[in-house]
This record gives structure tokens, sequence and C-alpha cells, in this order.
């Protein structure tokens, strides 16, 4: 019996030279990937390592690109054979559907699970938000704030509880970036899920 390939997949952001670029979890794709190789098999198919990686960078830059994903947003995605299974949070309640009506579009999806959490609004969480951006984007860890469009570090708040998502270039700003958002009043506790993308 054949096995399902799984491949779960974050949308990360490693800062690096004043650029952002997409980490994924997968390995990247074979500079020996034909350009056909994803219409070239029948849909019911599985998909082979190539193509399957070929569908992950389609569905990672589709949600790259939605307008709305920002700092206080967090995306990720798992691949079972042609079906994508969105997860993460967002603020913006619109982001759900318009993520999912993304993926949807994309040649080679079958299906579309959209487990997507929309946070609940609370003038509190918006305000800790707030607090929580300033004090992790400014002083030592100003530099990575100059990407606006996808941002390194990204804020999730729920009642008051705050999980820190993304990437940085050492274990040295993961643990400033810790120790600035646990100095915010307010803070019930602070949840540190940064990557370290160099040494």
């Amino acid at each position: 019996m054949r096995k399902t390939r799984s491949s779960v997949v974050v949308l990360m952001l490693t800062f690096c030279s004043a650029m952002a670029s997409v980490t994924l979890a997968a390995p990247p794709l074979s500079a020996a990937t034909s350009a056909g190789a994803m219409q070239a098999q029948p849909a019911n198919a599985p998909l082979s390592p190539e193509a399957q990686q070929k569908l992950i960078k389609k569905v990672q830059s589709a949600l790259l690109k939605l307008p709305y994903y920002g700092v206080y947003d967090w995306l990720q995605f798992e691949m079972k054979g042609r079906t994508v299974i969105l997860q993460g949070q967002v603020l913006r309640s619109s982001l759900k559907p318009d993520a999912e009506h993304a993926v949807k579009k994309i040649e080679g999806v079958e299906n579309v699970v959209n487990n997507i959490e929309v946070l609940p609004p609370g003038g509190l969480d918006n305000r800790l938000r707030r607090q929580i951006h300033d004090a992790v984007y400014s002083g030592p860890l100003f530099r990575y704030s100059t990407n606006q469009v996808n941002p390194p570090i990204h804020i999730l708040v729920r009642g008051g509880h705050v999980t820190l998502e993304g990437v940085v270039d050492t274990e040295t700003d993961k643990n400033l970036v810790t120790m600035r958002a646990n100095q915010v009043p307010g803070a019930v506790s602070v949840t540190n899920n940064l990557r370290v993308s160099k040494g």
C-alpha cells in the first residue's frame, strides 16, 4: 500500500541582507524539475516528489501575495497529496476566505481544508498588539522593521497571551525579542516560536 505523502509548510521569512526570503520545511525544488512536471500527471495520480515541491511553491507564493497578510497574522499549511490544509491565525477575518480562494485557483490543487483561526476582536488585545510591535521592532531590533510587506516577526495575541512566530538572525535576537515582549504591561504570557536562521 502506498503511503500518503505529507509535507508541513510554514511561511517563514528569513531576514538577510535587507531582503526577505521564504523558508520551507520541505526540501527545495530540484534544478532539473521540468516546467511541465505537474501538467504531465493525471489529476488523480499521486504526485511525484518534484511535482509536489512545485505545488508547494505555488501555494506558498499565493499565500504570501495575499494583500492584507501582515505582522499580526501567521499562516502555514500541510500538503496531503493534492489536498492543502490551511492552518494558522489571522486578525482580519477576510484573510481566511481569501487564503482559501487563492489556493483553490492553483492548478494541481484538488481540495482545500480551511482550518485558519480568526482571532477574536478585543480592545485590550489590540492595544497589546501595538505595544508588543513597538517594543519588538525598536532599538537593536529596528533593522527587522525595514521589511513592511512580509515582516519577519509575527505577533499573535489572544486574551493577553502573546505568541511570536517567524525568523530572526541570531539566538541573541530571539532572546531579546522575548525580553522586550515580556516587559510590555498586560502580557499574560509570551511564547517565542521564532526560528534562528543563522548561527
